[in-house]
């Protein structure tokens, strides 16, 4: 027996472009006789719990979301939990029930996202579903993506119009590490297949700059808005979105200033090193490099990738040569073609994006420039952490 009243509570999802809310997700929750409000989610969790129970609970809860949403907006669309596992109980052919409570409603099945909510179930007697919810006008998403690698063969199979960040993935992702470059490479996966990305479970500052730095469309969260019974203006959130996100943008715009220094600091130091290599001069020739504490490395390349010279590194004072990487072709690697194509014909300095070095298992930048009438290939390894 389940105590309490069964209610949806309503949080927002905040449009990153206006700043507007632009929807809402359901959440269930129980009032107890003291006016409380109980999540369910314990309950879900609940093994014990008979799934008939549940199953019921669940469609008093939605039933409840879709009494009130003639109370919102007509351009804001709901968000519904559906779990894969009761979908699997569906006999084949059978009317949705949640598609019933649409038509009982008169709610429009484009403003419905149904959010599938876990792995498990029938696959595909959940891909026939999605079909049908999204034959109906319905969107769907994917919840928790990133939780489970097999969520990756869910999204190719169901080709949702929304992917929901796991939350926990996300809020690690946000304070950096290796976690921080899967989420975005989440993120462009699910630009490059079409997705919209939903940032939930953020609850700070740093968090939304983060979800920003994904393209994330909305946001979810403590930093705006808790659950609650009533909703709220549609431009509750505006002054306050504006002034995180141009704090966003001005982080940005320090962060470019920064990166143009290095750019002015890296030609310098270009400059010297390809004087140095023009004229063949021996190791002892090379000035200090105290001044460019970030260096890690440099080396020339043929233009076709091949190493010619040994590692030249500034270590304690003095120069080191390793020679263990001559000979090796470096043209597969993508900072490295990209660094071919863009600075071949306009000889100018190019510099990659971030990344972690395989070898050193540090975090770098390349930067490269042809010399020598576009014979060879100078090339510059930051420390980007040292930046």
């Amino acid at each position: 027996m389940i105590d309490g009243q069964p209610l949806a509570c309503f949080q927002p999802f905040i449009d990153t472009a206006t700043g507007r809310i632009a929807g809402i997700e359901a959440l269930g929750r129980l009032r107890q006789p003291d006016g409380s409000l109980q999540s369910v989610g314990p309950l879900f969790a609940d093994p014990r719990r008979p799934a008939a129970e549940l199953r019921r609970l669940d469609r008093l809860l939605r039933d409840n979301a879709l009494s009130r949403l003639h109370e919102a907006p007509s351009d804001w669309f709901l968000s519904l939990n559906i779990s894969p596992r009761w979908i699997s109980r569906l006999r084949p052919g059978q009317p949705l029930p949640s598609l019933k409570q649409l038509q009982s409603h008169g709610i429009a099945a484009q403003r419905i996202v149904f959010e599938i909510t876990e792995l498990g179930g029938d696959s595909q007697r959940l891909s026939d579903v999605v079909a049908r919810y999204r034959d109906a006008g319905a969107r769907i998403a994917i919840d928790d993506f990133g939780a489970g690698y097999s969520q990756l063969d869910r999204v190719l199979a169901l080709q949702p119009d929304i992917l929901k960040l796991d939350m926990r993935l996300f809020q690690a992702a946000a304070r950096g590490g290796p976690s921080s470059d899967v989420v975005k490479a989440l993120a462009q996966m699910a630009e490059k297949t079409g997705c919209w990305i939903i940032a939930e479970g953020v609850e700070t500052e740093a968090e939304l700059h983060f979800a920003l730095e994904c393209g994330s469309r909305y946001v979810q969260g403590f930093l705006f808005a808790q659950a609650q019974l009533d909703f709220f203006a549609a431009d509750a959130f505006v002054p306050r979105f504006a002034e995180l996100r141009d704090r966003y943008v001005l982080q940005k715009v320090v962060e470019r200033e920064r990166l143009m220094k290095l750019r002015k600091h890296l030609s310098q130091l270009m400059a010297r090193l390809q004087g140095w290599a023009e004229g063949d001069a021996p190791l002892t020739d090379l000035p200090p490099m105290q001044e460019f504490p970030w260096l890690l490395r440099f080396y020339q390349c043929d233009r076709h990738g091949t190493q010619l010279t040994p590692n030249l590194e500034w270590r304690n004072g003095a120069w080191v040569a390793d020679s263990r990487y001559m000979g090796h072709n470096w043209s597969w690697r993508p900072y490295f073609y990209h660094l071919l194509a863009e600075g071949w014909h306009e000889r100018r300095l190019t510099l990659s994006n971030t990344y972690r070095d395989a070898t050193s298992n540090q975090y770098c930048l390349t930067a490269g420039q042809f010399f020598d009438n576009g014979q060879r290939l100078l090339l510059i390894d930051v420390d980007a952490a040292g930046l």
